[in-house]
């Protein structure tokens, strides 16, 4: 599992996107997303440098914690 620290995630709109661009990566993929301390864990295919690069061309600033 691939834990990430997004601190410009702040609204429900960013957990839905980030949810949506994730699951059209891996449709897999099972995610989890605290909001509150803005991390997404995800547990599927993609590795830890794809899901930054993902996140990060989506216009967030991932940090892999």
């Amino acid at each position: 599992m691939t834990t990430l620290h997004v601190p410009d995630m702040t609204c429900q709109h960013c957990v839905a996107t980030i949810t949506k661009l994730i699951q059209q990566a891996d449709q897999n993929a099972k995610i989890e997303i605290d909001l509150s301390q803005h991390k997404v864990a995800v547990e599927g295919t993609l590795t830890a440098d794809a899901l930054v690069a993902l996140l990060d061309d989506a216009g967030y600033t991932p940090a892999v914690i």
